[in-house]
Order: structure tokens, then C-alpha cells, then sequence
């Protein structure tokens, strides 16, 4: 089992990280992908990989959100980290246009950029979308080589977007989101369409702790997700997928390891 993307370099884990791993391994993971979002995350999510190799991988990119910031000096520092076979992906990079914190116009420039870097380096990508369908779509079908792999990450989005990610030949990433009771009761009821062998699992930790009874009250520290949930979000997919959830953890390893060139 292993977690796809989990921002391990958030300051809320700056004082129990070693114990935070622990219980993933204790959960019996048996790798975690630290997510970068900017120059500073990608940097500390290498330095962690670094740390802990074989256990710990990284991705390298700049968000959505910090895509007004993107200039040919970032592009230098992240292209200069995608040499390092700790890095497993490009990314997290796409397109948010819900909050907009940099502007369209950028977000697809930084987008763009990044597509290009991981055909360069034949990396696959990491990849957000949120109420950008069309225009993810468009800069995906126009740019993405035959040859570079991506995944869509956290994906919560309709059922017409989850069709024309599987038609571009994209992977789907599932967190806890799909077990929350209303935000993720379309995803359960969509996600049937998608083959096991597109599928990932990850926490996105800090963020979207599952909403199983009593989980919560396990967690090390209020409201903090930690990659140690990840069973409890394999069960409810495999539940939905109408499979055992034994199959769905060998399967999405298999995927995942595969997909991020993670075997030796």
C-alpha cells in the first residue's frame, strides 16, 4: 500500500515527523510520496526522500496557487531537482480556478511549462484540477506527449470529467474525500467507471481525514490527517468498486509503483 501524495514538509509536522512515519509503517505502507508545491516544498519534500530512502519519494512543481510566482528562475530550481531519481514526478501542477490565488492567464503558462519539463525529463505528472475542467482538458489533450503518464490527484470532480480523464489515458487519485457523507457521495456513485488499473490511493495529509466513525479520535493531533489513515480510504473505494479491499491495495500498488517507476 502506498500513499501518493502526502505534504509531509507542512510545519505541523515539523515536531513528530519521525513518529508520523512510524505509523505509517506501522499501518504497513510501504512507500509515501512527498508532495512539492513550490520551489521551498519540492526542495523539503527532496530533502526528505533523501532522508529516507526507499521509503520516501518526492514530486517537484509549483501549484496553481503559486503559479503568479512561476518565472525562468523557478523553472531553473525545479528543472534542476527533476535529475534526481528521488523525484517521481512533476508536480502538483494544473489549473484552480475555485479560489483563484494566481491568475488564469498564469495558472495555464506554469501549467504549460511544467507539461513541457515532464516530457523532458519523461516524468510522469502530478496533476490538480479544481472547476477548471475544460481548460485542464484542452491544455492536457494539446500538450501531454504520448509518453508521459499523469495522474490526477484528489480528483472530486463530475462524472463527464472523470470520462474524459480515463479517455486521455490519465490515472484517477482517491482520498478520503469519498468517504465523507455529502461532499464525496457523487464520487462513490461515479467512480464505478473508473478501472482498477487507472486507480491510486494517497491521504493528501494534513488534509481530508477520512470520515470514519472513531478515526478522528486516533488521530495524534486534532484535525491532522497522517498517512497512516490510508486503509481506511482503500476500504471505502474497494466498497465502492465492489471489490475486496485486499484486491484494491495490490492492485493500486501495482499501479503505483508501475506508474512512478518505483520498482527496481
Amino acid at each position: 500500500m502506498i500513499d501518493i501524495g502526502a505534504n509531509l514538509s507542512n510545519p505541523t509536522f515539523d515536531n513528530d515527523l519521525a513518529e508520523v512515519l512510524q505509523r505509517a509503517k506501522d499501518a504497513k505502507l510501504q512507500a509515501v510520496i512527498v508532495t512539492g508545491t513550490s520551489v521551498e516544498s519540492s526542495k523539503a519534500a527532496l530533502a526528505l526522500a533523501e532522508q529516507q530512502p526507499n521509503f520516501l519519494y518526492a514530486t517537484a512543481g509549483v501549484h496553481p496557487h503559486d503559479a503568479d510566482s512561476y518565472n525562468n528562475d523557478i523553472e531553473k530550481q525545479i528543472s534542476a531537482m527533476l535529475g534526481n531519481s528521488n523525484i517521481v514526478a512533476v508536480g502538483e501542477t494544473g489549473l484552480d480556478f475555485n479560489r483563484n490565488f494566481s491568475t488564469p492567464d498564469n495558472q495555464r503558462h506554469a501549467f504549460e511549462a511544467q507539461i513541457a519539463l515532464a516530457n523532458h525529463y519523461q516524468k510522469p505528472l502530478f496533476l490538480h484540477e479544481r472547476d477548471a475542467f475544460e481548460d485542464f482538458h484542452s491544455i492536457i489533450s494539446a500538450n501531454k506527449n504520448e509518453q508521459t503518464q499523469a495522474i490526477v490527484h484528489c480528483f472530486t470532480g463530475s462524472e463527464t470529467a472523470l470520462k474524459a480523464y480515463l479517455d486521455l489515458g490519465l490515472y484517477i487519485g482517491i482520498t478520503g474525500w469519498i468517504s465523507d457523507k455529502k461532499r464525496g457521495a457523487n464520487l462513490r456513485e461515479i467512480i464505478k467507471y473508473a478501472p482498477l488499473d487507472r486507480l491510486m490511493i494517497e491521504t493528501d495529509a494534513p488534509y481530508l481525514t477520512p470520515q470514519q466513525a472513531g478515526l478522528k479520535n486516533q488521530l495524534s493531533k486534532k484535525n491532522r490527517n497522517e498517512p497512516w489513515t490510508l486503509p481506511y480510504t482503500a476500504a471505502t473505494l474497494a466498497e465502492c468498486l465492489g471489490v475486496k479491499t485486499e484486491v484494491l491495495i495490490e492492485k493500486t500498488t501495482e499501479n503505483t509503483n508501475n506508474f512512478f517507476n518505483l520498482v527496481s
